[in-house]
C-alpha cells in the first residue's frame, strides 16, 4: 500500500467510524424516544380509560340508586337491580358484572354460564387470582384493576382494565371493564412506525456514508490523476533539460577539442612534416629539423595538458579520491595558475556531511562560477569559501570584477544558460542559489541542507 492509499484510508476510516457511532447513537436515542412515547401514550390512554370507567360506574350506580337507597330491601329489588345493570351495555364487549364478597358471580350478561359459580380461586395464565383481586380492590375503596379475561367478540383471553366498587349494603362488588387489546394494537403500530423510522434513518446514514466515501475516493482519484499529469509534465520538462544539458556539454567539449587540441595537433602535424622534409631534402640542416621536432614535442605536451584539463572538467579524480574541499582547493589553484588571478580558498566547519551527489553539484557550480569570472568579470582577485554547519553547507565565490545586470541576463535566453544550469542543479537536490552583482563585483552563494 503506497502513501496516497494510506492517506485515503486514514481519511475514510475516521469518517466511517464517526458515521457508525452516529448511527448507533441515533438508533439508541430513537429507541429511547420511542419507548418514552409508548409509555406516554399508554399512560394517557389508561388515564382516559380510567376516567371513562369511572363515568360508567357512576352511571350504573345512579341507575340502581332508587333501589339501593330504598327503605325496603327484598329479593325482587335485587333481581330488578341486576336486570337494570345487565341492560346497561355499550357495544359487544362493554358490560357490567356483579360478584358477592365470597367470589360468586351474581350477574354476567355476556357469560351467563358463570352466574352462580364461585370463582374465588380463579387464576389467570400468570397465576394471579382474578376475582379475589377484584374483590380486594373493591373492599379497599374501589378503583382500577388489570387482569386477563375472555373477550366476548373474539373469544380470546386478552388484557382487561376493570373498575370495581363495593355496594356494601347489598354485599355486592359492582364492576365494569374495557379490553385493552386496542391499546396494544396502537402501541404495536407505534413500535412498527418507530422501527420503520429508525430503519429509514439508518438507510439515510448508510447512503450518506457511501456518498462520502465515494466522494473521497473520487477526490483522491482526481488528485492522483492531476498529480500524475503534473509529474508527467515535469518529467517531460526534466527530460528536455537533460537533453539540453547534454547538448550544451557536447557543444562545449566540441569547442574545446576544436579550439585547443585540434589546432595543436594540426600545428604538430605541420612541424613534423616540415622536419621530415628538411631532413629528406637538406640533410645538412639537421639542426633546423631538430628545432621543428622540439617545437612539436612541446606542443604534444600542451596537447596532453589540454586532454588532462578536459578530462578533469568532465569528472575530477580528486573529488572521488579526497572529497569536496581538496577538489575545490585544486580547482582554485588551477584557476590562479591559468589566469594569473590571485584566488584564495578557505574551509570552515564540517563539510563532509552531504552526499556524493551534493558534492558534485557544488563542484560544478564552482567550475561554472570560475568560468564566468574568467570570461566576463575582468577580476583582479577571487575568494572562494566553503562553510559547513550542522544544518547546511554553503559555498561562496566572490570576485572584484565589473559585475553584470542580473535581470538582463535572466531575460536573455542566450546568455543565462550557465546561471540557469546552476539553479536547476541546486533545486534538483533541495538547495538554493543566491546571486548579488554590482560594479564592485559579484557574489555567488550556493546553500545545501544537511539531510
Amino acid at each position: 500500500m503506497n502513501l496516497k492509499q494510506k492517506i485515503t484510508l486514514f481519511a475514510i476510516t475516521p469518517l466511517v467510524l464517526a458515521l457508525c457511532v452516529l448511527a448507533l447513537a441515533v438508533r439508541h436515542q430513537a429507541n429511547a424516544l420511542a419507548q418514552q412515547e409508548k409509555v406516554a401514550v399508554e399512560t394517557a390512554y389508561l388515564a382516559s380509560k380510567e376516567g371513562e370507567l369511572r363515568h360508567y360506574i357512576s352511571l350504573g350506580r345512579r341507575s340502581i340508586a332508587g333501589l339501593y337507597e330504598a327503605a325496603w330491601q327484598d329479593a325482587d329489588s335485587l333481581a330488578e337491580a341486576k336486570e337494570i345493570l345487565a341492560k346497561l351495555d355499550y357495544g359487544d364487549d362493554g358490560y357490567f358484572f356483579v360478584y358477592d364478597l365470597k367470589g360468586t358471580n351474581l350477574m354476567h350478561p355476556r357469560q351467563p354460564e358463570l352466574v352462580g359459580k364461585n370463582l374465588w380461586d380463579l387464576r389467570d395464565a400468570q397465576g394471579n387470582y382474578t376475582i379475589r383481586n377484584l374483590i380486594g380492590k373493591a373492599k379497599a375503596g374501589g378503583g382500577v384493576e388489570n387482569y386477563m379475561w375472555v373477550k366476548p367478540s373474539t373469544g380470546k383471553v386478552v388484557a382487561k382494565i376493570g373498575y370495581v366498587v363495593l355496594l356494601e349494603r347489598w354485599g355486592w362488588v359492582l364492576g365494569i371493564g374495557l379490553y385493552r387489546d386496542d391499546v396494544d394494537i396502537a402501541l404495536a403500530k407505534i413500535d412498527a412506525q418507530t422501527s420503520a423510522n429508525i430503519r429509514n434513518t439508518m438507510l439515510w446514514i448508510v447512503a450518506i456514508a457511501v456518498a462520502a466515501v465515494l466522494f473521497i475516493a473520487l477526490a483522491a482519484l482526481a488528485l492522483n490523476v492531476s498529480e500524475y499529469r503534473v509529474a508527467d509534465a515535469k518529467l517531460k520538462v526534466l527530460a528536455q533539460r537533460v537533453v539540453r544539458s547534454q547538448e550544451d556539454e557536447r557543444a562545449r567539449l566540441s569547442r574545446d577539442l576544436h579550439d585547443g587540441i585540434s589546432q595543436l595537433l594540426v600545428s604538430i602535424k605541420l612541424q613534423v612534416e616540415s622536419g621530415i622534409a628538411i631532413m629528406t631534402g637538406q640533410p645538412h640542416r639537421a639542426d633546423t629539423a631538430r628545432l621543428a621536432f622540439d617545437r612539436a614535442a612541446t606542443q604534444l605536451n600542451d596537447v596532453l595538458g589540454e586532454v588532462r584539463r578536459i578530462s578533469h572538467d568532465l569528472r575530477p579524480a580528486l573529488l572521488d579520491d579526497l572529497g569536496l574541499a581538496p577538489a575545490l582547493g585544486h580547482l582554485a589553484s588551477e584557476f590562479a595558475e591559468l589566469t594569473g588571478t590571485p584566488t584564495a580558498f578557505r574551509v570552515d566547519g564540517p563539510v563532509d556531511t552531504i552526499s556524493a551527489a551534493a558534492n558534485t553539484v557544488l563542484f560544478r557550480i564552482a567550475q561554472e562560477t570560475l568560468t564566468n569570472v574568467r570570461r566576463h568579470a575582468v577580476a583582479t582577485s577571487v575568494q572562494m569559501r566553503l562553510l559547513g554547519s550542522a544544518s547546511s553547507v554553503r559555498l561562496s565565490n566572490i570576485d572584484d570584477g565589473v559585475g553584470f545586470d542580473l535581470s538582463g541576463v535572466a531575460q536573455n535566453p542566450k546568455r543565462g544558460i550557465g546561471l540557469r544550469n546552476m539553479h536547476e542543479r541546486l533545486e534538483a537536490i533541495g538547495g538554493k542559489l543566491h546571486l548579488n552583482s554590482s560594479a564592485a563585483g559579484t557574489e555567488v552563494t550556493a546553500t545545501l541542507p544537511v539531510v
